[in-house]
């Protein structure tokens, strides 16, 4: 993952049976997906799309760091693909995986909008081909 990000679950991040709750992992995981893709695409004028199937594999319980990982899988013409990765650093185990989500930058309106953007490997063998 090229970012990640680390929060501790507190109390308030607990369910009823005191473990984090998923509601909480998804706001974590919609935020700093957010976040990377506001800096990828120079822009905050972004919006989540859609979110992939969410499975919880493990938990975390108050005091726990939890680490998220976003990378970009693809870039659209108006839109950036992330996966994201929730991990509890303390047992090592994940959380959960979500293979997809997609922001769509858009415009004042909330009309998506070309970005301009392309993946950075895209960029990085694109130099190497004309260089």
């Amino acid at each position: 993952m090229n970012y990640r990000t680390r929060k501790m679950v507190a109390a308030r991040d607990l369910n009823s049976n005191g473990t984090l709750f998923g509601g909480r992992v998804l706001e974590w995981v919609d935020e700093e997906a957010f976040i990377y893709t506001a800096c990828q695409l120079d822009s905050e004028s972004v919006v989540t799309h859609s979110i992939s199937e969410i499975r919880f594999i493990a938990t975390a319980r108050q005091g726990d760091i939890v680490e998220i990982g976003v990378e970009a899988v693809s870039y659209g013409r108006t839109s950036i693909t992330l996966r994201c990765a929730v991990r509890n650093k303390r047992s090592r185990q994940t959380i959960t995986e979500v293979e997809r989500v997609v922001f769509v930058k858009v415009d004042e309106n909330g009309r998506p909008i070309p970005h301009g953007k392309e993946h950075p490997l895209d960029r990085e063998l694109d130099a190497a081909a004309s260089g």
